[in-house]
């Protein structure tokens, strides 16, 4: 009986490794079949760290940086603001969430930060986060979560800490302290072309920056923002960049390099091309 009964467990072995092979053999055919995959949309942000973040939550991250730098914020303050938006939204701008929180900071309306369409705007929020912040006594010594909580006031206070490190690469590339920082993947199909788009980019940066003095580039359709000096254009660079899914920029260029929407990442120009008096972002044409 126990020899009839491991030439059955032998058996049974060789059956199911036979099934198996056979799986692994029509696993092979199915994906030798399957197109290949397309590129992922994201952006990669490397500065002293690496980031990798979605194309709404770079867009949000741009803009909570950018409003810093217009309320005339310390970079650490940035820092705060980014880590609390992480672990608040994940830089998302969400429509609702615990009780009446809504938007990047997940601000109430019943705790007076406004009116829930006004939170939902990143700038408003941002804004409002900001003035929040610069009222607490003492917070430019404090760690990164004990400044949150005293403006958030959450029930998980050492929540913030963890996002430190990742809002302080964030912060470095988006206030112009790293070269060629941030690299986006975007969709092939731009929401806006053309002069929309170009419009929608100076809009952009006027309500994140203040009112810049913008210029239509020759044989392009997009824009040209003057750079005073080499960080203060790859703020802008960097936020074009985070910027161009929503605004169909199809490539930017600033003292010797370019970012392209083909590429995705930033490449050395040719000899004779560098600038860097100028930030130029061109859009995609009308199709």
């Amino acid at each position: 009986m126990r020899v009839r009964t491991r030439a059955m467990v032998a058996a049974g072995v060789a059956l199911a490794a036979v099934a198996a092979f056979g799986v692994y053999l029509g696993s092979r055919e199915i994906v030798g079949k399957l197109p290949l995959p397309t590129a992922i949309q994201g952006c990669t942000v490397e500065a002293e760290g690496r980031v990798n973040l979605n194309p709404e939550q770079m867009a949000n991250a741009a803009t909570i940086a950018a409003i810093g730098v217009k309320r005339k914020m310390p970079e650490q303050a940035v820092v705060v603001a980014l880590a609390t938006a992480f672990q608040e939204s994940r830089l998302e701008n969400l429509a609702g969430g615990d009780r009446d929180s809504i938007g990047l900071f997940q601000q109430r309306p019943s705790q007076g930060w406004g009116k829930p369409e006004e939170i939902r705007d990143p700038r408003y929020a941002a804004n409002k986060f900001y003035a929040a912040l610069k009222k607490v006594k003492g917070w430019e010594t404090m760690r990164v979560t004990d400044a949150a909580q005293k403006v958030q006031r959450s029930a998980f206070p050492e929540a913030y800490e963890k996002w430190a490190d990742e809002s302080a690469v964030l912060t470095r590339a988006l206030l112009g302290n790293a070269t060629g920082a941030v690299a986006c993947t975007v969709g092939a199909e731009p929401l806006v072309r053309g002069a929309a788009a170009a419009a929608a980019l100076v809009d952009g940066l006027n309500l994140d920056w203040g009112k810049l003095q913008t210029t239509v580039p020759a044989e392009l359709t997009g824009l040209a923002v003057p750079a005073a000096n080499l960080q203060t254009g790859w703020r802008y660079a960097h936020w074009l960049v985070s910027h161009a899914g929503d605004n169909g920029v199809k490539r930017v260029t600033f003292e010797n390099l370019e970012w392209t929407a083909d590429e995705g990442t930033w490449t050395a120009l040719k000899k004779g091309e560098a600038n860097s008096a100028l930030v130029v972002a061109e859009v995609y044409a009308e199709g």
